[in-house]
């Protein structure tokens, strides 16, 4: 890294693995800030940060002029306010996912981006989980053909996990978890242009959104996806994923040390499966913030900047809004 970047980590309970990945890439500590002293002070002696930069109010970070990138890692309710401030005060920001909640703070916050001429990226981290890296660029290479489907879930049981802030009703699993499957399918296959969802509600009794839902895509007349997202389940926590092309098939997932690729033959028909082995690194922090840092020092776009976060919140509150008025939903892309 050219210059030592000077980070600082808002929200502490999240934030651990942005602090490592920021350490990973040779970057300063600078600050962190956590309402909570107990997670405050773990965290500074782990990580051997002085106390005079150990904070409980945010704008303490907002107005250090020697500070470069915050990481937000706090409620996601929380983003629109603490993003547009550090923005406005011409910090860049890794926000994690989602962006927001709302369409109307993702809006908030893609128009401070513009304005602050700050870099901003969402921490959609599937697009740097080695499982996920090597079927986007088995599909970008043409390996298993055209994709004429897709199918990713997000299955993660929430019972042990369902807090105050998780159990907010804007917090639909769709978009505070199942984020990560929309736009891990957005990213390899383009961005649907139809969903249609089911919800159900079996499983949580704590909170008054469905903890499940199954949403079917469509991204042109020759191309379908699926998503499943259960905040219920009682299995493993997984995001298995399968493409379907026109001569293979992959199937992967975030936690397994190995994925499945099929190809045809001359004769069309399926040789024996080849199986891959990659690295399980289903929050690969370093990688995330590394992205972030070349293009801050690069002075080059981020793959996951405030409109393509926001335009993840825009399927995902489409697949809410099929779910609750058994209609078609149109995502609205336009940020």
């Amino acid at each position: 890294m050219e210059k030592q970047l000077k980070v600082a980590v808002i929200g502490l309970r999240f934030g651990m693995s942005h602090i490592e990945g920021a350490m990973a890439c040779g970057a300063q500590i600078a600050a962190i800030c956590d309402s909570n002293a107990e997670h405050l002070r773990f965290a500074g002696e782990r990580y051997a940060i002085p106390e005079e930069k150990l904070f409980t109010d945010y704008m303490e970070i907002v107005s250090d002029p020697a500070i470069d990138v915050v990481a937000v890692a706090v409620p996601d309710q929380l983003h629109r306010q603490i993003a547009c401030d550090l923005l406005r005060a011409g910090k860049h920001v890794l926000c994690e996912k989602p962006l927001a909640l709302t369409r109307a703070d993702a809006e908030a916050i893609v128009r401070a981006a513009d304005v602050s001429g700050s870099r901003l990226m969402v921490g959609q981290i599937c697009r740097y989980t080695p499982a996920f890296e090597k079927a986007k660029a088995l599909i970008d290479s043409g390996t298993i053909g055209e994709v004429y489907f897709i199918e990713s879930e997000y299955a993660h049981d929430y019972m042990y996990l369902v807090d105050t802030w998780r159990a907010d009703p804007d917090r639909h699993g769709v978009i505070g978890g199942g984020c990560h499957a929309v736009d891990l399918i957005r990213w390899l296959v383009g961005d649907p242009q139809e969903v249609f969802a089911y919800g159900m509600h079996k499983l949580l009794p704590q909170v008054a959104y469905d903890d499940a839902t199954i949403a079917i895509m469509k991204f042109d007349d020759n191309t379908a996806g699926k998503v499943f997202v259960s905040t219920g389940c009682k299995r493993d926590y997984t995001m298995r994923t399968v493409v379907y092309g026109t001569k293979g098939t992959i199937i992967c997932d975030n936690t397994s040390p190995t994925m499945t690729l099929f190809t045809a033959g001359e004769n069309g028909m399926a040789g024996a499966p080849q199986i891959i082995d990659v690295e399980v690194n289903n929050h690969n922090a370093a990688k995330e913030f590394e992205a972030f840092a070349d293009a801050i020092l690069g002075n080059r776009p981020v793959l996951t900047d405030a409109r393509e976060g926001a335009k993840t919140v825009a399927v995902c509150r489409a697949i809410v809004e099929s779910s609750e008025t058994g209609r078609i939903v149109k995502p609205d892309y336009t940020f």
